[in-house]
């Protein structure tokens, strides 16, 4: 089962008219947020993304963008490092 996080608030766009289809965005991507389909990626789970920022990184073509570092997995990085549990309510500066 692919957990879901906020629905429609993640920051993940991609340009397909730039995307050449080489996939890597879908092989480093750890939620499976894109398909392809016709030699380009689709994104047919935004709600998955947790906005790591590894398929932007890894797009030769600058086809991909997202605002790496807000959402879940910022939460989970900076909990990880300060000890504590993670928190995506940005109320108090925790993950953005």
């Amino acid at each position: 089962m692919a957990l879901t996080y906020l629905k429609n608030v993640s920051t993940l766009a991609l340009d397909t008219d730039k995307c050449s289809g080489c996939a890597r965005c879908g092989e480093v991507c750890p939620h499976a947020v894109y398909t392809f389909a016709s030699k380009k990626a689709h994104i047919t789970h935004r709600d998955r993304c947790i906005e790591c920022g590894a398929c932007a990184l890894n797009c030769p073509d600058n086809a991909i963008t997202v605002n790496a570092g807000v959402g879940c997995a910022a939460a989970v990085i900076t909990g990880w490092i300060k000890g504590t549990e993670p928190s995506c309510d940005c109320t108090d500066d925790s993950c953005c």
